[in-house]
């Protein structure tokens, strides 16, 4: 009875124990790498799963897209300005298989190839190139941190340049640089005005100097507008040939 009781019991215990073992659920965007004996099957799920007890193991992936966010990088461009540079890369896995067997952790790994690779293309740029032309800079680094992980199953889709930190000095310089280029579009716009300005005058001496009459409109047109000025003193200019009879000749000897 004894026997009995405690086959009873196994049998019971191994009925509880062995669906545990066995039987898994995978969500949707889940999948599961199976390995039998060490040999990897196919990928399973999603939905219910059955494993052999003791035989076969299962490795769950995550098929979402994982936001990786990168460190600071201290990197030096081009022209030797030292910066300091974060980032966010965001991937996903594509091929749960080679996602576990080729990699240990593609996690650390993209984020490793990720951090080499922000370091490697930003060093090679310029700092205005930084600032400016953060779009391709994305792109550049899209692409060569993408085929990096390619062999792994992991599938880059974007990754962005958040921050770029520069030192106090440098940032000054180009405060300078730019109030500068500021003032020199100043000047050139206003030379540009004075040129066409006195263009227009050298037009309007030309015609008045074909006909008289319109200088003397001219000169009506000045007076009225001084008379409409609340002025308490006045100059009227007269052409010195209309006083030239008034002034007679001079003292005689």
């Amino acid at each position: 009875m004894t026997v009995v009781f405690a086959l009873l019991v196994i049998v019971t215990l191994l009925l509880f124990v062995l669906p545990g073992t066995s039987v898994r659920i995978l969500r949707e965007y889940e999948r599961g790498v199976v390995f039998r004996l060490g040999r990897v099957l196919d990928s399973k799920g999603p939905g219910l799963v059955l494993l052999v007890p003791a035989v076969d193991r299962m490795v769950r992936v995550s098929l979402r897209t994982v936001t990786l966010k990168i460190p600071v990088q201290e990197v030096i461009t081009r022209d030797n300005v030292p910066a300091k540079v974060t980032a966010v890369a965001y991937f996903r896995v594509i091929d749960a298989d080679r996602a576990i067997v080729e990699v240990e952790d593609f996690l650390l790994a993209t984020l490793q190839i990720a951090q080499t690779t922000l370091r490697s293309i930003l060093g090679k740029a310029e700092l205005d190139a930084l600032l400016a032309e953060r779009e391709r800079l994305n792109e550049d680094l899209q692409k060569v941190i993408d085929q990096q992980t390619e062999p792994w199953g992991v599938k880059v889709t974007t990754v962005e340049i958040k921050d770029v930190e520069i030192p106090e000095n440098m940032q000054r310089a180009i405060a300078r640089q730019a109030e500068a280029e500021r003032e020199r579009r100043a000047k050139i716009i206003n030379a540009e005005g004075e040129f066409q300005a006195s263009a227009k005058l050298a037009e309007a001496a030309e015609i008045i100097s074909r006909n008289p009459t319109t200088l003397q409109l001219r000169y009506l047109q000045t007076l009225r507008e001084i008379g409409g000025e609340h002025n308490s003193t006045m100059i009227f200019p007269l052409p010195l040939d209309l006083v030239r009879p008034f002034l007679g000749d001079g003292p005689r000897a």
